[in-house]
């Protein structure tokens, strides 16, 4: 059946099952949506369950949006929010988009511009016509959030056309008979970093992740061109696990080949991703190195990008839908569950994830309707792989801390932007705010401010306690005063020309450059200073040089090579890792429900992913497998 046919029946479905005396004017395909254009928006605002109960009869996402002719002009329309949401709402701004006719209100207390149940939206619809969507006001200032949200409303009626061309493919009708499933390598197997999978059918073709892998010359993209990836532009959509660069550094580059499909990702996944990526193609530069893409391949991405909340069950292909559950790697990061025909399989890749409640996150979901088959990460699968409990942790970074303190020496810590910085935050505002250690400056240097604005930003995709002392005490942890962002050189040098005790996060994570340089050229050779290293230092890093036991350190300055004397306490302390160790990905499998049928294990080492798959085997007796780039499996 042509997509216009579609249509037409669903437009006949919907008018049968509208209350009497209710109209609607047109229906329309926008990316995963099916949008009713209406010129009595009240009349749906009064009934909330009008579109619940289209939603489920139709079994697809339904939006209502007004007619443009029905619109209050948007001075009268900002009169009106304003006499309707509650004054401690803390509303910012408003967008006003006349082609889709919402307007978009900033608050800093979105939960009170939604009301119980929708019910203060429902009563701006009402009161203006105009369709409300409700984002929060960055606590941080975001240059990223910001940008983006300009971005997007600068490129609205691109957008638009994307989402509708994107909408007419995914329910474009099935029109194969044969039932086949496979998953293909392309990336990340018995590897860390490039992750990257195809899921096929007769009827689509699905890209998990796109990853580039940083640390490498030789083996840095995937194997894009090989037959189930080419053309790019025949491949329906990407779905990206989490923001990290080994799982979505390339995207724009399919852009930049030819891909026009769209991104599916979780809302902090796009912040974070254009953060990165465009820190990527800045460090290449300065590094005298060749971008594999440029800014413009990042935009273009930008505007492909479809978010998507935990728990939304979306159409992404005519024979696949997916939901997003969280995967408590990364702010963001997801578990991605695939349903494929009309019941045929169940895949769940799993990307990153920790299988333990941490200071940031929930535990990752294992918990789905139906599963037969997962692919899982496997960075710490080898049998001894296993880490200390984060209490252990903690109480280790806080000891070391102490110390240091006493000694009126400085802590520096190498730390990733993402993740690893921000939890390591939470550790110490916590101990500072209990006096488990004293009240020094906290000095975050990089792009660790950033993205821990972004952070900021989606509190709701934080684990229950963080979201619990935010919403309902009013105390942001990553607010604190004990948190010095170092936004200029000038405080850089002042920091190192006049030390004083003090803990400072710096990326790069490794050590590999940035920031963290300059202060351990600065403090390395003072007894009374310790470096911290919280996160996995790589083969060939001045990380792991040091951890290695280094005395003397040659760095590359403009003035020729410097020789730094290491005399600073070198600590290590494990437990703060973003992935499963060991035990825990055992348990993920072992505790899921339903069972699955079969596991593959990829993103690890070849023994680690052999290791993991083997006793995975032995203990479940399940089928297993560890995949291997360029192999395709069949799974049904």
């Amino acid at each position: 059946m042509a997509v216009e046919e579609v249509l037409s029946d669903l437009k006949k479905k919907i008018e049968e099952k509208l209350p009497s005396g209710t109209t609607i004017s047109s229906v329309e395909f926008e990316g995963p949506q099916l949008v009713v254009y209406t010129e009595e928006p009240k009349k749906f605002a009064d009934n909330g369950n009008i579109v619940r109960n289209l939603a489920k009869a139709l079994r697809t996402r339904i939006v209502v949006r007004p007619d443009p002719k029905v619109l209050m002009p948007p001075e009268e329309s900002i009169d009106k929010i304003l006499q309707t949401v509650p004054d401690e709402s803390g509303v910012s701004n408003y967008h006003f988009d006349l082609d889709v006719g919402e307007v978009i209100i900033e608050a800093e207390k979105p939960g009170l511009v939604i009301g119980k149940h929708g019910e203060t939206l429902r009563e701006i619809t009402k009161k203006i016509g105009w369709t409300p969507k409700v984002v929060r006001t960055p606590p941080i200032k975001s240059r990223t959030v910001q940008n983006i949200r300009e971005f997007m409303r600068t490129n609205h009626k691109e957008r638009k056309d994307i989402l509708k061309s994107v909408g007419r493919k995914i329910h474009r009708g099935c029109t194969s008979k044969d039932e086949w499933v496979r998953v293909t390598s392309l990336g990340g197997a018995k590897e860390v970093g490039r992750s990257c999978f195809i899921i096929s059918t007769p009827e689509s073709r699905i890209m998990i992740d796109c990853g580039v892998n940083v640390g490498s010359d030789d083996n840095m993209t995937p194997y894009l061109y090989v037959p189930e990836a080419y053309p790019i532009n025949q491949i329906d959509a990407v779905v990206l696990t989490h923001a990290h660069l080994d799982h979505q550094g390339l995207v724009p580059l399919l852009y930049k080949y030819g891909f026009e499909g769209p991104i599916y990702c979780t809302p902090p996944t796009r912040d974070l991703m254009a953060l990165l990526q465009l820190d990527y193609i800045d460090v290449a530069a300065k590094e005298g190195k060749r971008p594999p893409y440029s800014s413009a391949d990042v935009r273009e991405g930008l505007k492909h990008t479809i978010v998507l909340d935990y728990e939304e069950v979306t159409d992404i292909a005519p024979d696949i839908k997916l939901t997003f559950h969280n995967a408590g790697h990364i702010l963001g990061s997801a578990v991605s569950h695939f349903h494929i025909g009309d019941g045929l399989h169940n895949v769940v890749v799993t990307g990153d994830f920790k299988y333990e409640k941490t200071r940031l996150f929930d535990a990752a979901v294992n918990k789905f309707p139906r599963v037969e088959s997962v692919i899982m990460e496997s960075t710490y699968g080898n049998s001894n792989a296993t880490q200390p409990s984060l209490q252990e942790a903690e109480k280790n970074l806080q000891n070391i801390v102490n110390s240091t303190l006493k000694n009126d020496g400085i802590v520096l810590i190498p730390a990733f932007a993402v993740g690893r910085s921000q939890e390591v935050m939470i550790v110490l505002e916590d101990a500072i705010r209990k006096g488990i250690i004293p009240n020094v400056p906290v000095y975050l240097d990089g792009m660790i401010w950033e993205a821990t604005a972004i952070h900021a930003t989606y509190p709701e995709y934080l684990n229950n306690d963080l979201r619990k002392l935010i919403f309902q005490k009013g105390q942001n942890p990553f607010l604190s005063e004990c948190f010095k962002p170092v936004d200029s050189n000038e405080l850089r040098q002042k920091i190192i020309e006049e030390p004083h005790p003090c803990v400072i996060l710096s990326t790069s994570g490794m050590m590999n450059a940035g920031p963290v340089i300059e202060y351990f050229k600065a403090f390395a050779e003072n007894e009374n200073n310790t470096l911290v290293f919280v996160g996995y230092q790589a083969d060939g890093t001045l990380g792991r040089r040091i951890q290695k036991g280094w005395k003397e350190i040659p760095l590359s300055t403009r003035e020729g090579t410097h020789v730094v004397k290491m005399n600073m306490n070198v600590e290590v302390v494990d437990g703060f890792s973003g992935h499963s160790d060991r035990r825990q990905l055992m348990s993920y499998i072992q505790k899921m429900k339903p069972r699955p049928e079969r596991v593959y294990t990829e993103h690890g080492d070849e023994r680690s992913c052999i290791d993991l798959a083997s006793s995975i085997h032995k203990k479940n007796k399940m089928e297993t497998k560890a995949l291997t780039n360029l192999e395709t499996v069949r799974l049904v």
